[in-house]
């Protein structure tokens, strides 16, 4: 019988539209510990971003409890976060597969209006034309985040964090659903 899973400070990082903030509230509800959107610490009303002097006493001071769950990609505080977590799930899917829970995703939010982070929300027309999509940055992120994850676990510059390294939703899925039957969550 596998044990219950045994770490309390996680970090869920992948490509934009992966399903990072999904799993994350999923792993700290069925953990019963504090969630982080890292974007939520990041993005202020109209779109405005943090400053990252600003940013990183943020995480720090969250990072700084027993137990917790952030999911984000924001590389100026991953220090931060990776020296203290234990474990840190990346979630590898296809280009394909990212591009489409996006269109999903936007599609979703902006028709209906979902507040994001404080006051904003997603438009159509800046997701889909312009400089600032979601989509373009997902397509100028996905090789970059590839190789840097792989890197920068292959570096041994963090050997206390425990992996969990999922190249699918079913393969991730089937991990989660593993927990119930040792756990009863």
């Amino acid at each position: 019988m596998a044990e219950p899973f045994p770490y309390r400070r996680i970090a869920v990082v992948g490509t934009t539209g992966s399903g990072k903030s999904t799993l994350a509230e999923s792993i700290a509800h069925r953990l019963h510990i504090p969630h982080v959107e890292l974007d939520a610490l990041f993005w202020q009303p109209d779109w405005k971003e943090t400053p990252q002097e600003v940013m990183r006493p943020r995480v720090e001071a969250f990072t700084r409890g027993p137990a917790w769950v952030t999911d984000g990609n924001y590389s100026f505080c991953r220090d931060l976060i990776w020296s203290r977590a234990q474990a840190v799930i990346w979630l590898d899917y296809t280009l394909p597969l990212i591009l489409w829970r996006l269109w999903r995703r936007t599609w979703q939010r902006a028709l209906q209006r979902e507040i994001l982070w404080e006051t904003n929300y997603e438009r159509l027309w800046p997701q889909f034309f312009s400089k600032d999509s979601i989509f373009l940055w997902a397509l100028q992120t996905y090789g970059r985040r590839r190789k840097n994850y792989a890197a920068l676990y292959a570096s041994g510059t963090y050997p206390h964090l425990k992996l969990y390294h999922f190249k699918s939703p079913r393969e991730m899925e089937a991990w989660l659903r593993s927990w119930d039957s040792v756990s009863g969550c």
